[in-house]
């Protein structure tokens, strides 16, 4: 289906986002009231009122509920739909201050509370650098898809492997909320743009 230009999702893909956002819903409260470790998956599952088998169905592990990210999604079909005529760099600060503008109040919270969960298990810090790796492989192929080189290209891999360093350097920053964070990413993104001078 098609609306205004954009599609809209269909009933199916309204009702499993409906899932996957209750599962996410019920997982952070429970963590909030009794703690990461003590929370089961069966209690979320329960909680969300669907079976154990649907809730792996959406989250392979107790883990992928926290690092799941909605922001990725947002976040580059906003750089796909950046201006032909702006920098890879420029698409991508872009895209992240579109990103971050479209999150109403209760997303923003949603969102310091994952990075807030991350920053605390341990288990999820470990799991958050593959999540690191893949984040530079999948700014690697967006960016070779801009500019019509191969994502193994070592200045598209330099590229994003600067980018995802900033946004280690600024977003795991307890001391700052989620968007402090993010003006501090865009900051740093803007400093790498003017070639980092020190």
């Amino acid at each position: 289906m098609r609306e205004a230009g954009r599609t809209v999702p269909g009933l199916r893909e309204r009702n499993k986002a409906r899932t996957r956002a209750e599962i996410r819903r019920q997982a952070f409260r429970l963590f909030t009231e009794q703690g990461y470790a003590a929370t089961t998956v069966d209690q979320i599952a329960a909680a969300a009122e669907v079976s154990p088998s649907t809730f792996f169905r959406y989250f392979p592990t107790k883990e992928d509920v926290v690092l799941y990210d909605d922001l990725d999604p947002l976040i580059i079909a906003s750089f796909r739909a950046q201006p032909a005529e702006l920098t890879p760099l420029q698409a991508t600060r872009a895209a992240f201050r579109d990103s971050l503008t479209r999150l109403a109040s209760d997303e923003l919270a949603d969102e310091e509370e994952r990075q807030r969960l991350i920053q605390a298990v341990p288990e999820l810090r470990a799991r958050s650098v593959d999540a690191l790796v893949q984040a530079v492989r999948l700014l690697a192929g967006l960016v070779a898809e801009r500019i019509g080189r191969p994502a193994d290209d070592l200045e598209v891999l330099a590229f994003a492997g600067a980018v995802t360093g900033l946004g280690m350097a600024t977003m795991f920053d307890p001391e700052r909320n989620l968007e402090q964070r993010w003006r501090r990413m865009d900051e740093a993104l803007g400093m790498l743009e003017a070639g980092l001078p020190l």
